[in-house]
């Protein structure tokens, strides 16, 4: 019998299944799918690391706000540099961050440092002047700017083709002026060409625009400070700490207004001829420089100038050891800062510790070795890390006054010392050739270069028998030794009486 194979039974004959087909189709677009949003970064890899968020440019000005109101200056220009960063674009920020950087150079000690904020900010406003050119408060910032930067000490420091401090100064009262004619009713801007009319000593026109800007606004810091400034300006001292305080209900953690109300009351200590008063103003400026102390302290700063200060103060009260102690803890700080140094050998010079003077102006004039900084510091030889190298400070019209008594110092003790009269004279030359007109200054060079000349004609002649001896001219002070206070810890230095 002939059987007909039935091949279904063992092999399945090939065709076309559309479903699987599909499927196959639909797999791939989808692949695709998530390549291309993978690669186009609108899809993440479920195995990516975790992304930070970034932060917008308004919450970054937020933050520099609240730092600056805190008085942390510091990180309010790190908060707004970072929004500045986001949006590059935007005026206002740039133009806030300039204001803060300004302010925040009133807390540094030396013109370099100064000079470098200052640029920094202006550098700040001159960008946003290019983006906002019709904007008022733009231009008033950079008129508050530009007047800061105007400062004539520092012309000796600026870069060969920068505009000199009377260029400066001519710049910032062109953009007062235009600032005030974008918008007159704009009290930032009618403060600030107050201000720079202040500096140009234009006293009624300053008093006039300084008023119209409290009838505007009476409630913004700037305001106050500049009517402040006025007022100190023209010896009204007691009516300046009032508008300093003023200044302080809206910005009341801002330490160098707390500087500007102790100074006023220093200035009226001074002028004070009643013992009672005096010491009750002493006291309330020392009690504004401790707030600011605190407020340092609080924040985790380390501020330099309310312990300058405050060593200042005790220095114009004759208690030498307090004011010793307050200048060290502010070189603690900041142990390379030159000025800081130049303060302390003032103090030094006040009490008649003529010896401990010499370290200490030489770091300012000519910088220091550790071992030379140790001795200014501590009267004795380093020990472990404590010596730094110290870079020495510009003659400029702030730091003559440290160049001056250095070269003094010197010349008052070379009749005992002669060797120290070729480095006195070599300073006291310097100062005169920069600041020679200054009647005050030309009177003590001269002092200190006829006592040189002295010493240099009585080491030239030879003592005969019956020869008149030579007579060195008396300096203005008497060398006093072994009077220096003794260094102590300045962990806990006590800055109030």
């Amino acid at each position: 019998m002939k059987v007909i194979r039935r091949r279904r039974l063992f092999y399945d004959q090939r065709r076309s299944n559309l479903y699987r087909i599909f499927g196959l189709l639909l797999v791939i677009l989808i692949a695709g799918w998530v390549v291309l949003r993978l690669s186009t970064g609108t899809l993440r890899s479920p195995f990516a690391a975790t992304m930070t968020p970034t932060r917008s440019s308004q919450s970054l000005t937020m933050e520099g706000q609240t730092f600056f109101d805190a008085g942390n200056l510091s990180s309010a220009i790190t908060a707004y540099q970072a929004a500045a960063g986001v949006d590059p674009t935007d005026a206002t920020v740039l133009a806030q961050l300039a204001r803060i950087q300004a302010y925040s150079s009133r807390l540094l000690t030396t013109d370099p440092e100064r000079l470098t904020r200052l640029t920094d900010a202006q550098k700040s406003i001159d960008q946003a002047a290019v983006l906002a050119p019709n904007d008022s408060t733009v231009h008033a910032i950079r008129a508050f700017v530009y007047d800061w930067l105007a400062d004539p000490a520092l012309d000796s420091l600026r870069a060969a083709g920068d505009k000199n401090a009377a260029a400066l100064m001519v710049q910032a009262e062109q953009e007062g002026l235009l600032a005030i004619s974008q918008d007159p009713r704009n009290a930032l801007a009618l403060a600030f060409y107050a201000e720079i009319l202040i500096d140009e000593q234009k006293w009624d026109q300053a008093s006039q625009n300084i008023q119209q800007a409290l009838s505007l606004d009476p409630n913004t810091m700037d305001v106050h400070r500049v009517y402040a400034y006025l007022l100190e300006s023209t010896g009204y001292y007691n009516d300046a700490i009032t508008e300093y305080q003023n200044a302080l209900k809206f910005s009341p953690n801002l330490t160098f207004l707390y500087i500007s109300i102790g100074r006023n009351y220093r200035e009226l200590a001074i002028k004070s001829t009643s013992d009672s008063e005096q010491s009750q103003l002493y006291d309330a400026a020392l009690q504004n420089f401790s707030q600011a102390v605190a407020i340092n302290q609080t924040l985790g700063i380390q501020d330099t100038i309310p312990y300058t200060e405050i060593a200042k103060t005790y220095s114009q009260l004759g208690q030498f050891y307090p004011a010793e102690l307050n200048a060290l803890k502010a070189l603690s700080f900041d142990p390379t800062n030159a000025d800081l140094y130049g303060r302390l050998g003032i103090i030094y010079d006040k009490a008649r510790n003529y010896e401990s003077v010499i370290p200490a102006m030489q770091c300012v004039v000519s910088g220091c070795t550790p071992e030379i900084s140790c001795q200014a510091r501590f009267a004795t030889s380093c020990q472990g890390s404590e010596g730094v190298t110290v870079k020495p400070l510009p003659l400029t019209a702030n730091s003559d006054v440290y160049y001056y008594t250095y070269g003094t110092v010197l010349a008052a003790l070379s009749p005992i010392h002669p060797e120290y009269c070729k480095t006195a004279i070599q300073v006291l030359d310097q100062v005169q050739a920069a600041y020679g007109t200054d009647p005050n200054v030309a009177a003590i060079v001269a002092d200190g270069l006829a006592i040189c000349a002295s010493v240099a004609t009585q080491q030239a002649q030879t003592p005969t028998l019956g020869a008149t001896p030579t007579l060195v001219p008396t300096p203005r002070f008497t060398p006093v030794f072994g009077t220096q206070a003794p260094h102590t810890s300045i962990d806990t230095p006590n800055y109030i009486p």
